[in-house]
């Protein structure tokens, strides 16, 4: 045991060091000192490989030529799963063909197609089955029947964080009248690329009965930096010409500005069109340079459109429906909602072995210190 002297002073400098630790960490020019010196640590060499004796280094630079060797392989890897993405989406198709059929009420299914097991917590008895079916049966013959699902997919879009977060007002009118969303794969012997088809039904808005988007794909390491190499990389996407209808062009907006004579000082009013937010905007991405040079905005703006655009490929496409319920929305939630409960019952499984421990003896003076209190 340390004397009771040894004891405080330790305490006290403890106390001591993280006043002078929250002073500095107030001070910005320490701050960005200290920045700048983290900076330059990260991704710096060790000194462990220059201090590797020279045949050693080469026996480590015949594992780097094996690894450039995986990562060939590991492409190649990837061109199959592309073949097989290709010969499933085939599979795929005539089932979401039939999806599209009845959202846009070309076709009405059976009732044996309509029926739907509940989970046992949602069955209903028989009395409260026909309560309900005659109150259907009541609010039918009050309005007019629906056809297919109205505005499927623009409630797939306003449910989607990612997708809603680009519509606009002025959008959703057109976005009632999408029918269906195809992803289309490049034939085989084709470099890798996808397309995605937005099918619409004819609008006031444009003549287009398609719009298209192709993302282009490399799925070979650069030479440049074989290492770098984690799968299919989408290296670029072309849009579509939208042919717009007179006066609903919504990606562009006309906005007057007063100018001022230089010399004879009067005013006059200008009409200039600007670009305006939209979802269609989607359709007009920048194009990558042949340089493969861009700049930030560019940058940014083309790392959200391939996120999109796999997204929409990877899940909205394949699970529609479970998007337009908001399930594979729950669903989401829950699994988050679980990860943090596990880290709660980890929290409290410590908390409960500290008390269990024969040798753990909570301190009497259980008040901080003074600066502790204050948060």
């Amino acid at each position: 045991m340390l004397p009771d002297v040894t004891v405080r002073l330790w305490v006290f400098a403890l106390i001591l060091a993280r006043q002078l630790t929250m002073q500095m960490m107030q001070n910005p020019q320490i701050l960005a000192a200290l920045q700048e010196r983290l900076d330059g640590l990260v991704g710096s060499p060790s000194g462990y490989m220059e201090s590797l004796p020279k045949v050693v280094k080469r026996r480590v630079n015949a594992l780097k030529n094996l690894q450039v060797k995986c990562a060939h392989i590991e492409a190649k890897f990837y061109e199959e799963v592309h073949e097989l993405e290709r010969k499933y989406a085939a599979l795929y198709q005539p089932l979401f063909d039939k999806r599209s059929e009845i959202v846009r009420a070309a076709y009405e299914p059976t009732d044996e197609e309509c029926e739907w097991k509940q989970d046992e917590e949602e069955e209903l008895t028989e009395e409260m089955k026909e309560k309900a079916k005659v109150e259907e049966e009541k609010k039918d013959e009050e309005k007019e029947d629906p056809k297919g699902i109205p505005e499927f997919w623009l409630t797939v879009f306003k449910n989607v964080d990612l997708l809603s977060e680009m519509l606009q007002e002025h959008d959703e009118p057109i976005l009632k009248h999408l029918q269906d969303i195809k992803v289309k794969f490049s034939d085989a012997g084709q470099p890798m690329s996808f397309t995605l088809e937005f099918h619409f039904e004819p609008n006031d808005f444009f003549t287009n009965t398609v719009l298209t988007k192709t993302y282009k794909m490399r799925s070979e390491p650069d030479e440049s930096d074989p290492f770098s190499f984690d799968g299919p990389e989408i290296m670029g996407c072309t849009g579509c010409t939208i042919d717009w209808n007179k006066g609903k062009n919504i990606t562009l907006k006309t906005i007057k500005k007063k100018q001022k004579h230089k010399g004879r000082g009067t005013t006059r009013t200008v009409t200039k069109t600007v670009p305006n937010d939209s979802f269609f905007n989607f359709f007009s991405p920048p194009e990558v340079p042949e340089s493969g040079e861009m700049d930030e905005d560019s940058e940014a703006v083309l790392a959200a459109d391939f996120e999109i655009g796999h997204f929409i490929r990877e899940r909205i496409v394949p699970r529609a429906v479970l998007y337009f319920t908001g399930e594979a929305i729950e669903d989401d939630d829950d699994d988050y909602d679980e990860e943090g409960e596990e880290a709660d019952d980890e929290e409290g499984e410590e908390e409960a072995d500290e008390e269990n421990d024969p040798d753990y003896e909570p301190k009497k003076d259980a008040n901080p210190p003074e600066e502790c209190k204050q948060q």
